[in-house]
């Protein structure tokens, strides 16, 4: 598909050797106005730097040992391309190994917390250290290795203690390493030293925002699609609904939205998007009630994996079938983000790596004669909510928490049946009701209710009852990536349990889920 960047703006590459958080690490850059991209360190070869022209290379973390025979290492063309380079924790072990200097296992290892001690001035710690501070700062270390030579030309600007070599430096040349992870929120000032790196060291002027996204994607839609049809499905979620937004303001009539209601959406979703569309933006829609078709393809589907693929699989069959009734289309268009791309590829080519698969990454089956359009490729999820805004799309639609694409399919682990969707509907509706009474709702990346495949006993009245366990879910986010689960006061959790155990028939049991992203997913499946 055609390039939503626009060439004129500077650009950053950070190299992937698969650590958890290297995403965290363009969102960072990202904040700070710098356009960057995530590329697999064995695809970032001499020739794909030199025509991606980045004005820095970030090399992130990963699971390996630089002492191993067989660990990656970045192009030897980084080191050549005459732009800084910042290495972090394993990308910092590399570029010492690469460049002439020594890294070692056996050392003790750091993880967790960790205090940083400056031993020199550095353009890295512009703003965080004056001359003679010796103030130690906060970080978050995860490694094993650690470096025990500085290649020629680098100095020690900063020490841990299982880390005398934790912060290094050739100024001369602008490379840098750091064995700690400044993307993560547990390094509190990681973010001023990435800018540091982008602005100060590199020149950066930070001029990516979302007014200038937002001009650049409706470009970049218009030369893509010309005077084809685009047929936009919506989910109902934020992503593809300020996809189609976007869209109609590029290509205005062109454009027809399908929006397929599964059956498998939170109580009073599928209204609300009619609605918004139909009514408020004069959106060409299609409203497809499948509930039957996505139901009925469930039953007797427990396998989590299974249930994305034949959700994916009916949207495809759904939208070819509306592409025809609608007289054809060019393009279909979806609300793929960057963080689905990332996930659904290994950053080494293996399957260890997926997580999960997403439904809408992967392209298009061969039978079908559509291309894709997705203008929001390249965006994080905090990113679509700001130019959801840009747009001008109600601040209660695009703040609205996050909903899987495969719906309440994944939220009730076990086989789906209507009985459970609506029971599941109704407890998830009385949660959300009493997260917006508390005034929490905006404090919250995303809460929802999880109806378990498990049966217990419990006393209502004097009858013994043998009903269903539902699982309270909320957690505490940035960006989706890593999270915290909310700390709830008990008397919060106490109101939702009371209220969902009376009104909801077939639930006599609520927990809540304490489960933080890592080692957990933020869904149950």
């Amino acid at each position: 598909m055609t390039d939503l960047h626009d060439p004129t703006h500077e650009k950053a590459l950070i190299i992937d050797f698969g650590s958890q958080v290297t995403q965290l690490i363009a969102r960072r850059l990202r904040e700070s106005g710098v356009y960057c991209e995530i590329h697999p360190f064995n695809k970032a070869d001499a020739a794909f730097i030199k025509a991606y022209d980045p004005k820095a290379i970030i090399l992130g973390g990963g699971p390996s040992s630089v002492p191993d025979a067989n660990s990656p290492r970045a192009d030897d063309y980084v080191f050549a391309a005459g732009v800084p380079v910042l290495g972090i924790c394993y990308g910092q072990q590399t570029m010492m190994e690469q460049l002439g200097g020594k890294v070692e296992s056996g050392h003790h290892a750091e993880f967790g917390r960790a205090f940083i001690e400056p031993k020199a001035q550095s353009s890295l710690f512009y703003g965080l250290f004056g001359p003679g501070d010796t103030e130690a700062e906060q970080v978050w270390m995860s490694h094993g290795d650690r470096v025990t030579r500085v290649a020629d030309g680098f100095e020690v600007i900063a020490a841990s203690q299982n880390a005398p070599l934790a912060v290094v430096a050739d100024e001369a040349r602008k490379f840098y390493g750091v064995q700690f992870h400044p993307e993560v929120v547990h390094t509190p000032r990681g973010s001023q030293m990435l800018k540091n790196f982008t602005h100060e060291i590199a020149g950066m002027k930070g001029d990516w925002t979302m007014a200038a996204f937002r001009q650049e994607a409706v470009r970049a839609i218009r030369e893509q699609v010309g005077l084809g049809r685009v047929i936009c499905g919506l989910s109902g979620g934020v992503d593809s609904s300020v996809a189609a937004v976007l869209l109609h303001e590029a290509i205005g009539e062109q454009l027809t939205c399908v929006f397929v209601d599964t059956g498998l959406m939170r109580k009073g979703e599928a209204d609300e998007v009619v609605t918004l569309f139909r009514d408020h933006y004069n959106i060409p829609l299609v409203h497809v009630d499948a509930g039957d078709t996505f139901l009925g393809g469930l039953a007797g589907v427990s396998d989590p994996e299974k249930k994305r693929k034949f959700i994916g699989g009916a949207f495809i069959d759904i939208f070819e079938e509306e592409a025809r009734k609608v007289g054809g289309a060019d393009y279909l268009a979806q609300g793929t983000l960057y963080p689905d791309v990332i996930e659904s590829v290994s950053f080494d080519g293996g399957p260890s790596v997926t997580i999960k698969s997403h439904h809408n990454v992967g392209g298009l089956p061969a039978r079908m004669k559509m291309k894709l359009v997705e203008p929001l490729r390249e965006l994080f999820k905090d990113e679509v909510r700001a130019l959801g805004r840009e747009l001008g799309l109600p601040e209660a639609f695009v703040g609205r928490h996050p909903s899987p694409g495969p719906g309440l399919a994944i939220r009730i682990p076990g086989e789906v049946t209507a009985d459970k969707v609506k029971i599941l509907q109704e407890a998830d509706a009385v949660y959300l009701d009493e997260i917006r009474k508390a005034g929490l709702y905006d404090e919250i990346w995303q809460a929802f209710a999880v109806l378990l495949p498990v049966q217990t006993v419990g006393v209502m009245g004097d009858a013994r009852t043998y009903d269903n366990v539902l699982a309270l879910r909320a957690v505490t986010s940035t960006d989706g990536m890593t999270a915290d689960y909310y700390p709830y006061p008990h008397d919060f959790l106490g109101r939702c349990a009371t209220r969902i155990i009376n009104e909801i028939r077939g639930v006599n049991r609520v927990v809540y889920d304490i489960t933080s992203k890592p080692p957990g997913t933020i869904e149950w499946e």
